[in-house]
């Protein structure tokens, strides 16, 4: 038996996976709102707790911050995490933590064809390949080749600086180092994001909030609820907010391609992006993502699919888990890559 989790600022998914017929089956699992949990071990503790004790092979958890030997402090969690306490909760010594978009990584190169949507079809090769994924935070991770084999490197990209293209995202940079002083590609790029693109488009155009809108924002997950009304076509703030979010969005991961020279493709993972898939079927991601001046024609040969399976990084952790315990305390060094 594999346990896997998925460990995020909003929610933690903690699963049990068996290997069969050649590949993975969630015998159990559940999805737990992080904060309720003062700390991973515990919620891990409660999930084992609820059934019978099964046999653990091996553990691996994405986590949803830096990992250095073996330890994280989350970004958007109240938490500290560590292998060597994890030892003491889980039945088994192969316990691992990766960046929970280095575990996606692992995921999403083992997806079926049918759980990507081609944005980009660009020109199909091998070669280094980037994962960009908008939840909570804003997650990045690098592919690239050793040999005959991909080598998944983590990366804290989200949190480097916002660099605004416009006119009106130097007013939205300008606008938000008022009130964080740094103003991070996570800050713009996430659920929290899109509701500080909102609040300044909505405070400097002079278009006046609804009643409607501000009650829904008050009660909701403001984050859904502006992309619900920007979907539907209800108020011009949502819309032109989301326009603007998926334009830096496939600015940004225009950048992240040209880092890591991804002419392998590049994935959009998170929670965001299927929630949003006929907005970024559009037209204003793939023209920010190809507006690199001079290598607009390399970027236009870039295949970018969207990743439209949630449970990517947990299915990246069971497999690091699954190598762990066949190679002993291994992670992978080699794994299969899937295009449409």
């Amino acid at each position: 038996m594999i346990l896997a989790g998925d460990v995020g600022g909003t929610k933690t998914v903690l699963a049990l996976f068996e290997e069969r017929r050649g590949g993975f089956e969630i015998v159990r699992d559940v999805t737990e709102p992080s904060r309720e949990f003062p700390s991973l071990d515990g919620m891990i503790r409660r999930f084992l707790d609820s059934a019978p004790a099964p046999k653990i092979a091996a553990a691996c958890f994405g986590v949803a911050g830096a990992v250095i030997d073996g330890r994280c402090v989350t970004t958007n969690l109240p938490w500290t995490v560590d292998e060597k306490a994890l030892v003491e909760t889980v039945p088994t010594p192969r316990v691992k933590l990766l960046n929970d978009l280095e575990a996606a990584a692992w995921g999403v190169m083992n997806l079926p064809a049918e759980e990507l949507a081609t944005l980009q079809a660009g020109s199909r090769r091998r070669g280094n390949m980037v994962l960009i994924a908008a939840g909570t935070g804003l997650g990045e991770a690098l592919i690239v080749w050793e040999g005959s084999h991909p080598h998944v490197i983590a990366s804290e990209g989200g949190h480097a600086d916002f660099a605004p293209r416009t006119e009106r995202e130097i007013q939205l940079l300008t606008f938000l180092r008022r009130e964080f002083g740094h103003v991070s590609y996570e800050r713009v790029l996430s659920g929290p994001g899109l509701f500080n693109i909102y609040r300044f488009l909505r405070d400097t155009s002079g278009t006046p909030e609804p009643a409607w809108l501000k009650e829904r924002l008050a009660s909701g997950d403001r984050s859904a609820v502006l992309s619900a009304a920007a979907l539907a076509g209800e108020h011009s703030l949502c819309v032109e907010a989301l326009e603007l979010f998926i334009s830096i969005y496939g600015a940004e991961a225009g950048n992240l391609a040209l880092k890591a020279v991804a002419v392998g493709g590049v994935y959009v993972g998170g929670g965001i992006a299927p929630k949003i898939r006929a907005r970024l079927l559009d037209g204003g991601f793939v023209g920010a993502f190809r507006d690199k001046g001079r290598f607009a024609p390399l970027m236009e040969s870039i295949p970018v699919y969207l990743a439209l399976n949630p449970r990517v990084p947990l299915l990246g952790a069971a497999l690091v888990a699954a190598e762990m315990h066949r190679a002993g305390f291994a992670v992978p060094s080699r794994g299969t890559t899937t295009t449409p």
